[in-house]
C-alpha cells in the first residue's frame, strides 16, 4: 500500500519535531507548515533547514492564513497537529479549529490526528478547576472534528517521560535528586510513561491503519506502568543510593495552588489527577480504542528502567 503524505503541524516544537522525525523514518512524504516569519529564531530556521536536508518539503503558512491551510492540507492525505496544549509553555489547542475549517474546505484529508497527546479529554469531564480546561478545549476541538465527519485518530499518550520520569514525578522538576524526593500520598498509585520519541513513533504508525480509523489510540507500554515508588526506586538502583522520602497529602497538594500562577495552577491539577486518582490506569480500554503496544509488537518502546539511565 503507498504511504500517504504527511502534513505536520507545530512540526518545530517538542514533540512536533520528533513526528517530523519518525514520518521520515516511516517512509511517508512529509510537509511541515512553517510562519511565513520567523523573526530571528534561528533555532527553529535551522531546525526546519535540517528537517529539509533530510527529504522533508516546507510549506509557508499560518493559522492566521486560511487560504494557507487549505493550499497545504490540499498537497497531503493526512494532516497531523502537535501544537502545545501545556500552559506552562502555551496553550494554543483552540486555534485547531481554524485547522478544521481549511481540512473541511480542502476535502481531501484521509485522516487527522489533532494535538492530543496526553490523558484522554473524554474521561476527564470530573477534573477540577481550573485543570479541567485542558480537556475541555480538546473536546470543543474533537466536537469540530467530528461534526465536520473528517476521519481522526485521537493518540492518548499519558505521561511524557522527559517531564515526568525526569523529575521523579514532581512537578516543576525535569533532573532527578540524588538527595531527595516528595510522593503523593504513599506514591502507590500507578501511572503510565512513555518515551516522547516512542509516542510519534507510535503516532505515525496509526496513519494509514484501518484498526486506528476513528479511534482513541492509547500509548501503554506493559512495562512503563508503575507508581511514583516504583519510579523512585528505578532511580535509587541506578545510584545505588536511598533518597530521602517525605509525602504530600491531597489536601495539601491543593491547598499548594493558592498563590500560584494560573499555568502552575493548571498543571498542578493535572499531577492531582494522574497522581492521586489515578486517572490513566483506572480504566479498561472500551470498544472505541485501541492500544497501541498491542497493535505495533515491532516497536521496540523504551523502557522506564532504560529512559532513566540517561540521568545518571
Amino acid at each position: 500500500m503507498e504511504k500517504s503524505r504527511v502534513l505536520i503541524v507545530g512540526g518545530t516544537g517538542y514533540l512536533g519535531k520528533r513526528l517530523v522525525k519518525a514520518s521520515l523514518a516511516e517512509g511517508h512524504e512529509t510537509y511541515v507548515l512553517h510562519r511565513p516569519e520567523m523573526g530571528v529564531d534561528i533555532e527553529k530556521v535551522q531546525l526546519l533547514l535540517s528537517f529539509k536536508e533530510q527529504g522533508a518539503h516546507l510549506i509557508s503558512g499560518s493559522l492566521n492564513d486560511h487560504q494557507s491551510l487549505v493550499n497545504a492540507a490540499k498537497l497531503v492525505d493526512v494532516v497531523i497537529c502537535a501544537i502545545s496544549g501545556v500552559h506552562i509553555r502555551s496553550h494554543h489547542i483552540l486555534l485547531q479549529l481554524k485547522l478544521i475549517d481549511a481540512i473541511k474546505e480542502a476535502g481531501n484529508i484521509k485522516r487527522f490526528l489533532p494535538s492530543e497527546f496526553g490523558t484522554d479529554p473524554a474521561r476527564m469531564a470530573h477534573a477540577l478547576e481550573p485543570g479541567r480546561t485542558t480537556f475541555d478545549d480538546k473536546m470543543v476541538v474533537r466536537k469540530a472534528i467530528e461534526e465536520a465527519n473528517i476521519p481522526f485518530t485521537y493518540v492518548s499518550a499519558n505521561c511524557f517521560a522527559g517531564y515526568f520520569l525526569g523529575g521523579l514525578c514532581q512537578p516543576g522538576l525535569i533532573l532527578p535528586s540524588k538527595e531527595s524526593v516528595i510522593l503523593y500520598g504513599d506514591g502507590n498509585t500507578k501511572a503510565i510513561y512513555v518515551d516522547e520519541d516512542d509516542i510519534a513513533r507510535y503516532a505515525i504508525k496509526t496513519i494509514d491503519d484501518p484498526r486506528t480509523l476513528n479511534k482513541t489510540v492509547y500509548i501503554r507500554p506493559p512495562k512503563n506502568i508503575l507508581s511514583q515508588r516504583e519510579v523512585v526506586q528505578i532511580w535509587e538502583n541506578h545510584i545505588g543510593k536511598e533518597l530521602n522520602k517525605s509525602s504530600i497529602s491531597e489536601q495539601q497538594l491543593l491547598a499548594s495552588l493558592e498563590g500560584q500562577s494560573y499555568a502552575e495552577q493548571v498543571g498542578l491539577i493535572h499531577y492531582y489527577h494522574v497522581c492521586f486518582e489515578g486517572c490513566l490506569t483506572n480504566f479498561e480500554i472500551g470498544e472505541g480504542g485501541v492500544e497501541a503496544c498491542q497493535l505495533y509488537p515491532e516497536v521496540n518502546y523504551t523502557t522506564v528502567e532504560q529512559y532513566m539511565k540517561r540521568y545518571v
